[in-house]
């Protein structure tokens, strides 16, 4: 699968509030997959850091482009679990997200993400989950 052929089915198939992040998928591979979204004013909280809820969200869509990526199709997903951790506050021009699959069986597939604040290349948050196939 290309990044071209991901960003179409991102755009295509996913909700609209996901899509509102503008997110773009600059990577993707059986290795894992990369993507990028803006930091702007719909997505800051008080204090001028992006919002735990827009994270999660680039979060698990990205795992979901990986397990894509892993599978070289996409397939009807459900995210079984997600648990993330907030290192530290994310600020800056933008967040990349590192996603990859630890583990596909099956009935399950595991994943993690990185998620990185851009221009200082710090980690903000790492998430993990399962997704049902």
């Amino acid at each position: 699968m290309t990044p071209e052929t991901a960003q179409s089915i991102l755009d295509q198939a996913f909700a609209p509030w996901v899509n509102a992040l503008h997110p773009k998928i600059t990577a993707i591979s059986e290795s894992g997959t990369t993507m990028i979204i803006p930091i702007t004013d719909d997505i800051m909280r008080i204090g001028g850091i992006v919002s735990g809820q827009a994270l999660a969200a680039l979060a698990d869509t990205s795992m979901v482009f990986a397990c894509f990526g892993y599978l070289d199709a996409p397939e009807p997903l459900g995210t079984v679990t997600l648990d993330t951790q907030f290192l530290r506050p994310a600020t800056g021009d933008s967040i990349r997200a590192e996603a990859e699959v630890t583990r596909a069986g099956k009935s399950m597939i595991f994943t993690r993400v990185t998620l990185i604040a851009e221009p200082s290349g710090k980690p903000v948050a790492m998430a993990t989950a399962t997704f049902a196939r």
